[in-house]
């Protein structure tokens, strides 16, 4: 028979498949000696069983009794006592962190019945009151769907009438008339009275938290983390112990290191007389750690002794959540943290230098994601005016947008948008991830707003407190500055400075130093950075190309790190004042006029590769010949028919333009993805391969002479039978025998076409080598139009569950991962050593990068922007602690 519920004590850290983290985590603190209230923990098997079947598996509430007995043998006390109640909190859990997701229900016990005893236990009328007052109001918002604010709206009406402005500042009498008012927001929306039955309330709440996996929010949570849909919560049970006893009480949320920028020292929020979650949801602004140390010093002396033995043992930048309950400290979490961009390099280089981790584990320890986010430009603060007012910068970045006050506004939006809210709730995720940052009135640096927007890599600036949000109105204000909705703000979630309109961007720092243009030396990120990407490249068996296909582009490539370009589209070349030419091939009625248009594209194709080559001197450079549809060169068919229309009508003779609408007709396609383009191109007009093959010879020729050492390559694009690969080879040889001074020039092809990645073993007899154009190879397995589709139905179907992310962006891993599996294997089962790469963008998408690695790729090229994020995955696809820390 299957087990379902585990005591905290019988578990670890790494049970936390089962467990989900906080429940994992409890247990470890638990083994560990730390106060931890006395719980259990159902597992995620028993949600998987409950989201499979509809209802609770069987045997799951018998073994929940029997942990609960032990509990209440442990602390002298009975569910549903009348007189000494044990009261219980149950919190999910998941695998992996996903902040406020699944809220938490406290005070599980009290009843009309019960009340009365807590207060008399406790000596506190006033605690029992609030305490059956917060059950309310989370049962009926978890379990029963209450909209929270028909709770919030009876709140401060008896905040109104009580003439105080915060809820810790109700007494008693408030309080047990607020809890007859909540009863009836209860009754009212569920049709029934608020369960007076503890067993009752406890098993209603473990269904909800199960329940509530799949619930619309969860689902978007994950989709944006790409966090599996398929894992379940765990549900975590614990003997409640009470942040709002008094003075002598209270909620904190503590950070072992600081989460924004990774600064060595405690950090976090507290605050008295208070439950954890009115810490996280930003309710009241909080105190400093500092200020607990003054008002409780035994308690914040035992904190600081805890959290250093929590970053001992994870070996990382702890999140802990805590409460003292009338002087006494007591742990409820702790896991690995979440953590800014900036933050994750700082605190894994500090780890490094501490001795507590290996660099291979540093460099595991950051993602391509993060490297990039630090590379977006910031604000410059010498082009900025006087800002509006300063909050909490909780989360780095500049943004700027639109102001919106609510979440189904920012999700609807067009425009760039900032979301402004007194502040955040699990009901704003939508908004928050369609946001470009998030401004709250309330809260701190552990608030939800916070939290979540780290975990997401947004900006956020919270607690600005001179800020008045008027979201019926639709009005912020500041002092004599209002600002209504659809005005433009701008935050800066390293500052927290908030300016009206729009300020001017400056490049990144990080941008910079890749650059060339500072010195990492004395900047703890820089130098950060520079540790792990050095250690990154030392690891990696990926190389790292560029798609470049302007001298400029390359040299900004190599100095970002390229070791070479694996695509220059030719293509590019031809445009502006050149396309006359190119219009002059395609209406060349005879050898003669094709010729000669060859000619005159010959030495700027030539002083094109020259260019190219000096700037990658030393490096592969691969050329793909030409590969658009060529009618891309003429004007559109509608323009050129309504102006010979037009001259036909006046008389007038059509010269060029109607030649050129003749050649338009010819060659009009219906979807020019699919017709004259590529290898087929230059086939069908003689002489075009033939006369960029000669440049790229001559260039290279010219390079030698100078005392370069070129290292060109030459590609043939969207071959999908060999015999195709063969013709153009065999032209291509030809010209390259009578290049005097040339280097060798391999020629290989690019895998593009289905057919090309299945029929690889015969194709790669004549490729010296393969580079997958993933772009068409996606287009053409899943027979999308990339141009026509995305906006179409991309949307819909990454709501739907479709797609977990958009396979142009992330690659198609069971589907256009197989073909190139398969190419892979049979090209090098026909020749051994086969240089295979991949010129496709997705070579530039971490998931995709540590794909590649696994196929057994030699490089991947993307845009000179990516590669430094394409450096450091590949070194964390090879780095052997990737995947074993205990995140």
């Amino acid at each position: 028979m299957s087990r379902y519920v585990f005591d905290f004590s019988d578990g670890s850290r790494e049970l936390k498949d089962l467990l989900g983290g906080k429940g994992a985590n409890l247990a470890e603190m638990t083994r560990m000696g730390l106060p931890v209230p006395p719980g259990f923990t159902v597992t995620t098997d028993a949600c998987r069983e409950y989201l499979l079947t509809g209802s609770l598996p069987a045997g799951l509430l018998a073994e929940v009794e029997d942990h609960l007995r032990l509990v209440e043998a442990r602390l002298g006390k009975r569910l549903g006592d009348r007189h000494d109640p044990l009261l219980l909190s149950v919190r999910s859990g998941a695998k992996f962190s996903m902040p406020g997701m699944m809220e938490t229900i406290l005070d599980i016990g009290l009843n009309d019945s019960t009340v009365p005893g807590l207060a008399a236990g406790s000596g506190d009328d006033r605690f029992a009151w609030d305490s059956y007052r917060r059950l309310i109001q989370m049962f009926g918002r978890t379990v029963y769907d209450v909209p929270g604010d028909l709770f919030e709206a009876e709140l401060c009406s008896s905040r109104t009438a009580a003439g105080v402005e915060s809820d810790a500042d109700l007494d008693a009498a408030a309080l047990r008339e607020l809890v007859v008012s909540f009863k009836k927001v209860f009754a009212a929306h569920t049709g029934r009275d608020f369960p007076q039955s503890p067993h009752e309330q406890l098993y209603a709440a473990i269904t909800a938290v199960f329940r509530s996996w799949n619930a619309d929010r969860a689902v978007l949570y994950r989709r944006q983390e790409r966090i599996p849909q398929n894992l379940g919560t765990a549900v975590n049970v614990m003997a409640m112990v009470f942040g709002n006893r008094g003075s002598r009480s209270g909620s904190g949320v503590a950070f072992t290191r600081d989460p924004a920028t990774g600064r060595r020292g405690a950090y976090g929020d507290y605050l008295p007389c208070a439950q954890g979650e009115d810490v996280v949801a930003g309710i009241r602004n909080t105190m400093s750690l500092a200020d607990l140390a003054r008002i409780d010093p035994a308690s914040h002396v035992k904190l600081l002794s805890i959290m250093e033995k929590l970053e001992q043992r994870y070996r990382d930048l702890c999140d802990i959540e805590f409460t003292i309950e009338d002087g006494e400290l007591w742990m409820l979490q702790t896991r690995v943290g979440k953590r800014t961009p900036a933050a994750a390099f700082v605190i894994a280089a500090q780890l490094v230098e501490e001795g507590t981790i290996t660099l291979d584990e540093a460099v595991s320890r950051v993602t391509g994601e993060q490297l990039a986010h630090l590379m977006f430009p910031a604000f410059d603060a010498g082009a900025a005016p006087e800002p509006l007012t300063t909050g909490i910068a909780a989360s780095p970045g500049a943004a700027s947008g639109a102001i919106v006050f609510d979440s189904a506004a920012a999700a609807a939006a067009t425009v760039p948008v900032v979301l402004v809210r007194h502040e955040t709730n699990p009901d704003d995720l939508p908004g928050m991830i369609a946001a470009r940052g998030i401004l709250t009135s309330r809260g701190g640096k552990t608030s939800h707003a916070a939290v979540v927007a780290r975990g997401m890599g947004k900006t956020c600036v919270c607690g600005a407190e001179e800020i008045v949000v008027d979201a019926a109105a639709g009005t912020l204000t500041v002092g004599a500055n209002v600002l209504r909705a659809g005005d433009v703000i701008s935050i800066d979630g390293t500052t927290g400075h908030v300016y009206a309109g729009a300020v001017p961007v400056r490049p990144s720092p990080v941008v910079r130093w890749f650059e060339g243009e500072l010195s990492a030396l004395g900047d703890p990120l820089l130098s950060a950075v520079q540790r792990i990407m050095t250690h990154a490249d030392h690891l990696a068996r990926l190389g790292v190309h560029a798609n470049a296909d302007t001298a400029d582009d390359a040299r900004r490539a190599r100095r970002f790190g390229a070791t070479g370009i694996g695509l220059c589209r030719t293509e590019h070349m031809f445009l502006g004042p050149r396309r006359e030419l190119v219009e002059r091939l395609i209406l060349a009625e005879d050898d003669v006029g094709r010729e000669d248009a060859l000619a005159a594209l010959l030495p700027l194709q030539r002083d094109d590769f020259t260019a190219l080559f000096a700037a990658m001197d030393g490096m592969p450079v691969t050329v793909r010949l030409i590969d658009p549809p060529l009618h891309e060169f003429l004007p559109p068919l509608a323009e050129l028919t309504a102006a010979v229309a037009r001259a036909e009508a006046l008389g007038a003779d059509t010269g060029r333009d109607g030649r050129l609408l003749a050649a338009v007709r010819r060659m009009h396609e219906q979807n020019p993805m699919l017709g004259l383009r590529g290898v087929r191109l230059g086939l069908v007009v003689p002489g075009l391969f033939a006369m960029q093959v000669r440049a790229v010879a001559e260039a290279a020729a010219a390079r030698v002479a100078a005392g370069g050492d070129p290292r060109p390559e030459i590609m043939v694009p969207l071959v999908g039978s060999v015999q195709e690969l063969e013709i153009v080879r065999s032209e291509a040889l030809a010209v390259l025998s009578r290049v005097d001074g040339a280097p060798p020039i391999r020629i290989g092809t690019m895998i593009e076409v289905p057919r090309a990645a299945l029929t690889a073993g015969d194709i790669a007899h004549a490729a010296d080598f393969f580079s997958f154009g993933t772009n068409d190879l996606t287009q053409m397995t899943w027979g999308f139009s990339r141009d026509d589709v995305e906006s179409a139905f991309f949307g819909r179907y990454l709501d739907l569950g479709v797609f977990a992310a958009s396979p142009f962006e992330t690659l198609d891993t069971s589907g256009v991962g197989e073909l190139v599996r398969i190419a892979v294997e049979r090209g090098r089962a026909t020749r051994p050593g086969l240089t295979v790469g991949v010129c496709g963008e997705h070579g530039g998408d971490p998931a995709s990068v540590r794909f590649f690695h696994d196929a057994g790729l030699d490089y991947v090229s993307c845009s000179p922007f990516r590669v430094p994020v394409a450096r450091l995955e590949a070194g964390r696809a090879a780095s052997p602690a990737t995947g074993s820390d205990s995140r």
